[in-house]
């Protein structure tokens, strides 16, 4: 990264924290742990939607027997918001309420048999 575009990074980062983007409520956080304890790799196919059908990610990775791979996601501050994890034979799927949670955590474990999810509001509004 050269001189200019590290400075147009840095001054984007610091407008958006004096403007208020970030963790006082104009926005809500997932962060994601895809955990695959099957034997081989898995493709995962992550998306994030909202109640009003808007897309705030759509990512696909190849993740390796026996490790984790975390997402970390920028929703909006209101509603209902989804998150499913799908793979060739499998999927997964977590919501929350952004208005109510500013922070959800979730977890989808991947084994040969089957797909656990767990998940928790870490930082209600």
């Amino acid at each position: 990264m050269n001189r200019r575009q590290l400075l147009t990074v840095a001054a984007t980062a610091s407008l958006a924290g004096c403007s208020g983007l970030g963790a006082n409520g104009e926005s809500s956080q997932l962060s994601l742990t895809v955990q695959n304890e099957r034997a081989d790799p898995v493709t995962v196919q992550v998306v994030v939607v909202d109640d009003e059908g808007t897309t705030y990610e759509d990512e696909s990775d190849q993740i390796d027997s026996g490790v984790a791979r975390a997402f970390e996601v920028t929703v909006g501050a209101e509603g209902r918001h989804e998150v499913t994890v799908t793979g060739e034979d499998w999927r997964g799927q977590l919501a929350w309420n952004a208005g109510t949670c500013a922070l959800f955590d979730g977890t989808v474990s991947v084994t040969d048999e089957s797909v656990e999810v767990a998940s928790e509001c870490t930082d209600t509004r």
